[in-house]
């Protein structure tokens, strides 16, 4: 099914815990959360377990907390991936560090032969055009910086979305005040993490000024 909304405040922000860094080195996802947007409201929530075919590794199980006793019984990658691609069906996505996030779901779709519908955009890129003066750009960090709502807990998956979703919320918002867009389209926060610091200000005056 087609995007059929195109404002940034409706999407699906999403967040893997993997037993690697790479797709293309054979790793996999082990864990997906996500958050449903809609109009700027938090309607829905996924989060799921996935075995991975494989043990994981002590750093990843130190990492994340996820332990391959908490793996063994879970369902398959195949299984959770198919439901996930119902749920995202759609809608836009948002990662934080999307490249990561990205890949992993195209690598776990491929898989099941399913295509991703909705494009992405990534809350780290854009947060770095619109908080240039946050200590650095980790999920992390910005929470604290904006002072946003956390329990404390990192590197989970639906715990990641969650912080991700308040802080996409959060850009938008700072968007709208700052620049008086009446309402933020997806494409403009995509385009957005593509433009040059320099330039951001002529930017987001140039894309108000069109809607």
């Amino acid at each position: 099914m087609a995007v059929t909304d195109t404002t940034a405040e409706t999407a699906i922000v999403l967040d893997f815990e993997t037993t690697g860094l790479s797709p293309d080195q054979g790793e996999r996802a082990i864990e997906i959360g996500a958050v449903k947007l809609v109009d700027g409201v938090v309607v829905d929530t996924f989060q799921q377990l996935m075995y991975p075919g494989k043990r994981i590794d002590y750093f990843i199980e130190d990492y994340t907390g996820i332990t391959n006793s908490m793996l063994k019984d879970a369902p398959s990658c195949a299984q959770v991936m198919r439901e996930f691609s119902e749920y995202i069906d759609g809608f836009n996505l948002v990662a934080h560090n999307a490249s990561f996030d990205s890949k992993f779901l195209q690598a776990e779709f491929r898989r099941i032969k399913k295509k991703q519908q909705g494009e992405f955009a990534c809350s780290m890129l854009i947060s770095r055009r619109i908080y240039p003066e946050s200590p650095n750009h980790k999920l992390g960090t910005l929470v604290e910086y904006k002072d946003l709502p956390s329990d404390g807990t990192f590197h989970r998956a639906l715990a990641d979305s969650q912080m991700t979703a308040h802080l996409w919320l959060e850009l938008i918002n700072d968007i709208k005040d700052e620049y008086a867009f009446d309402y933020v389209p997806f494409n403009v926060m995509q385009k957005l993490s593509r433009t040059a610091k320099g330039a951001v200000c002529r930017f987001l005056q140039s894309e108000a000024e069109k809607l």
